[in-house]
């Protein structure tokens, strides 16, 4: 079914504490403000304080359940909540349920100060109301981010085309242990991923690819090739070697890379495509 593919399609899961810390934090606020300017629950007739008290309930009430649905719950469960393993749908159950928690929140807070004609009901219709416009903003969101990926791996391959560079020098990955020390041309080298103390240093030797592991830091390794232009850390986990790219790919979720012959792609940080685009 068109709808149910829709649903399935992946859709990148906000994991980032710090920009989502910001927006809990804006939203809070905004709710109060939005809640005392507008009024929209017939709260007119209430005095100031109780006001003041309620409205401040509600932000807190909305504080407190997105720091525990976007902040708590992902981290406890990381695997659960990662990009690869999120789609649309479960964004758009994710929403409704965190909207509902809310407005339940506030049902209860509302008849502990008995401020307001506030039933059950309510909470109900203003989900209900509220399925629609989550669900298509959800959608929407997605096709953008899928447009804007696609196309930023399309101006990517057509500069790749146009800009593979090569240098001639050999590279020392100096190892803590000695017999495991690598040396080799570094238009050879073809990716480095990281591997908790050690590196894992993939290269070409003519129709293979040969990897090594070697006792040694990221930043060591950083160290090593920071004069090679074409090589470039496209993720805090890996570095490549621009030249093997045999093309981008572009989703929802973010970029890829993919190497003739590689045995797996590779990620690309989002905050890093452009400093790509532009070496490439």
């Amino acid at each position: 079914m068109p709808l149910l593919n829709v649903l399935n399609k992946p859709y990148p899961f906000s994991d980032d504490p710090k920009y989502n810390a910001k927006a809990i934090f804006f939203i809070s606020i905004g709710i109060f403000l939005f809640l005392w300017l507008f009024q929209p629950f017939d709260t007119d007739a209430l005095p100031v304080r109780t006001k003041y008290y309620l409205f401040l309930g509600f932000s807190f009430i909305t504080f407190l359940t997105l720091s525990i649905y976007l902040l708590l719950i992902p981290s406890l469960f990381p695997k659960r909540f990662s990009s690869s393993n999120w789609n649309i749908k479960k964004e758009i159950l994710w929403n409704w349920w965190i909207l509902f928690t809310i407005l339940v929140g506030y049902f209860f807070f509302a008849q502990y100060l008995d401020a307001m004609k506030y039933n059950f009901y309510m909470v109900i219709k203003l989900v209900i109301i509220a399925v629609i416009p989550i669900t298509l903003l959800i959608i929407v969101n997605h096709n953008k981010m899928l447009r804007t990926h696609m196309r930023r791996a399309e101006e990517l391959n057509r500069q790749l085309k146009d800009h593979k560079q090569s240098m001639e020098k050999i590279i020392h990955f100096k190892s803590e242990y000695q017999k495991d020390s690598l040396a080799i041309n570094v238009n050879s080298l073809m990716v480095i991923r990281s591997a908790d103390n050690y590196i894992e240093v993939f290269w070409k030797d003519i129709d293979k690819i040969r990897s090594q592991m070697v006792r040694c830091s990221m930043a060591a390794a950083e160290e090593t090739v920071k004069e090679h232009k074409i090589i470039f850390k496209c993720h805090r986990s890996y570095m490549i070697n621009i030249t093997y790219i045999e093309r981008f790919e572009g989703n929802s979720q973010g970029y890829k890379l993919y190497f003739e012959n590689f045995p797996f792609p590779i990620p690309v940080s989002k905050n890093l495509v452009g400093k790509l685009q532009d070496l490439i």
